[in-house]
């Protein structure tokens, strides 16, 4: 299960191993962007506009329109009220922590957190499961020792494909300032309407202020991280040294992003019907847990990676987040993948392959 394999070539529904052709399942671009024709072309226009890099500060004297019109876009994407891009998904939530961290604001973590939005070194995640820390939360809540409170957690539990709910934001006392901060890293793109992510599927409260963070390097295939939250907010991130002295996302990929609407809405619209698909030959088995609609299976048959290997199917099976972490073992569908592909994973896993 350790056993690590190298390859020179981007995986696409297939990839090349020792020569031989295996279908991928594996991996975090669902959407497939990467190897989309028209979103590449646009790139190349992009480079040949921008470069392939922009190794400025965003606060310098001299600005970029592109930045400006990519984060109104993504903003408009994730039903959001403002956006702010970053470098990666990891720098965006740092730059979030940071910030909340210089005014005082105490952190409550939900299980299993991401890396992104942790307080390194001091950060211990709860045990537990997530519905038991959400009873529990009101009480945590108002025994902490501030008034300003973060709650930091995932959007859902890509891991284990497990879908979170968050009526209980309607339960949080009303009189403490609470920021709720959010990693969309796996939903956006794919989850929510039209894969706008769970920024608009959270409960308002007017105590509660949303910043939503994310990884744009999977789903949205883009070089770089995302903040939204509400202008005024982002525009105190911006102010901040850390903010300052990041360097921003390529823009030739923001160009990218903004000529290729089109691209990304027939990609959602494929991995849908692909997904789908895969769940209709699935049926009722209770051999993977799963959110409907979303591209992740989750099994604990770990052998069931060895077992696909042999057959040339290559699916996600290693242990994460850290090497002495379980192996986790997940099918991942994308939008390139044809429905011979999805009947063949489904003969081998349900004994009908000749």
């Amino acid at each position: 299960m350790d056993t690590h394999y190298s390859i020179d070539h981007l995986p696409g529904r297939t990839i090349d191993l020792d020569g031989q052709d295996y279908l991928f399942f594996s991996g975090t671009s669902y959407l497939g962007i990467s190897q989309d024709p028209t979103f590449r072309s646009l790139l190349a226009e992009g480079m040949a506009r921008y470069g392939t890099v922009f190794g400025s500060s965003r606060n310098g004297n001299l600005q970029l329109r592109i930045y400006e019109e990519a984060e109104s876009r993504l903003a408009a994407f994730a039903r959001a009220e403002a956006a702010l891009t970053l470098s990666s998904g990891m720098l965006a939530g740092q730059a979030v922590v940071n910030w909340l961290k210089g005014q005082g604001f105490e952190f409550i973590y939900a299980p299993n957190a991401h890396p992104a939005i942790w307080q390194e070194p001091t950060t211990r995640l709860p045990t537990g499961s997530f519905d038991d820390w959400t009873r529990q939360l009101p009480e945590l809540v108002a025994a902490a020792a501030t008034p300003h409170i973060v709650i930091a957690l995932n959007a859902l539990d890509a891991l284990f494909s497990v879908a979170y709910s968050f009526d209980w934001v309607n339960q949080l006392p009303g009189n403490q300032a609470i920021t709720l901060l959010v990693d969309d890293s796996h939903g956006l793109g794919v989850s929510g309407p039209e894969g706008s992510g769970i920024g608009s599927q959270i409960p308002k409260r007017p105590n509660v202020r949303l910043i939503v963070t994310a990884s744009l390097a999977k789903a949205m295939g883009l070089p770089g991280g995302v903040i939204f939250s509400d202008p005024q907010t982002l525009s105190a991130i911006r102010r901040t040294a850390f903010f300052g002295a990041c360097s921003p996302t390529p823009p030739a990929y923001l160009y990218a992003f903004c000529q290729a609407q089109g691209s990304y809405h027939a990609a959602f619209n494929q991995l849908l019907e692909n997904i789908r698909l895969f769940e209709k030959r699935v049926g009722t088995s209770d051999l993977f847990q799963h959110i409907p609609d979303y591209p992740v299976f989750y099994t604990d048959q770990d052998r069931l990676y060895s077992y696909l290997l042999a057959n040339r199917i290559f699916v996600y099976s290693f242990a994460y987040p850290t090497p002495t972490d379980k192996p986790n073992t997940r099918i991942v569908i994308n939008a390139l993948h044809r429905p011979e592909d999805i009947e063949r994973l489904g003969d081998y896993l349900y004994g009908k392959a000749r």
